[in-house]
């Protein structure tokens, strides 16, 4: 499953080979709001936005279900543990591993799914950013026995590193404009270049009947 936002799909637009990575998803869930919008107006009336760490605790509420969470940092990882298992003391976490920053060669690799699989895990929830969690789901979609999800900043989001905007800012599409004040040096170049990018385009399609 793939969440998906402004920033990841004017990438796909951009880059075939990532456009086949989110187009081989069982599922891919409009993250951002604009592309709810979208979709309502090409006449998916009931279309909503549904966000990684909205997803993430809908499914925490099933207690039948086993999580693995892999990326992030050791430290991110410890956090979410402890928070979850306050809020949802029945939650079954079937592991958690936070990789290397850098290419894992074969046989690091097949360990990790070794692990992973071994886990008995149901959902295993990806956090390595766009767009290598899309890219690492897909190398993996036919190794790993779990149903994957990448989810981003999910990770920090539940384990307090990052806050969500209020909710009258997620209603009027602002919830980008919040994290930008959060993290303005890593996010200030790349919403300047995708969300306009994302204007134009969608302008462009509507331009032309589509």
């Amino acid at each position: 499953i793939c969440v998906s936002n402004v920033h990841t799909t004017v990438m796909s637009y951009e880059n075939p080979d990532y456009l086949n990575v989110q187009n081989s998803a069982d599922l891919r869930i409009p993250d951002g709001k604009p592309l709810s919008l979208v979709c309502k107006k090409r006449g998916f009336k009931e279309a909503s936005r549904v966000t990684g760490p909205e997803l993430m605790e809908e499914l925490f509420r099933i207690q039948d279900l086993s999580h693995y969470f892999y990326g992030s940092t050791e430290e991110t990882l410890e956090k979410l543990k402890q928070n979850l298992e306050i809020k949802f003391p029945n939650i079954k976490i079937a592991g958690m591993y936070s990789p290397p920053f850098r290419n894992l060669d074969d046989d690091e690799d097949k360990k990790i799914i070794d692990m992973i699989n071994k886990s008995g895990a149901d959902i295993l929830w990806v956090a390595l950013g766009a767009p290598k969690q899309e890219n690492w789901m897909f190398k993996h979609k036919d190794k790993i026995n779990a149903l994957m999800i990448g989810v981003g900043a999910g990770f920090d989001y539940h384990a307090g590193n990052i806050k969500r905007a209020p909710k009258w800012m997620q209603k009027l599409s602002l919830e980008w404009l919040y994290r930008l004040f959060q993290d303005p040096k890593r996010l200030f170049k790349r919403y300047l270049k995708t969300n306009f990018k994302f204007i134009r385009l969608v302008g462009k399609e509507n331009k032309n009947g589509k």
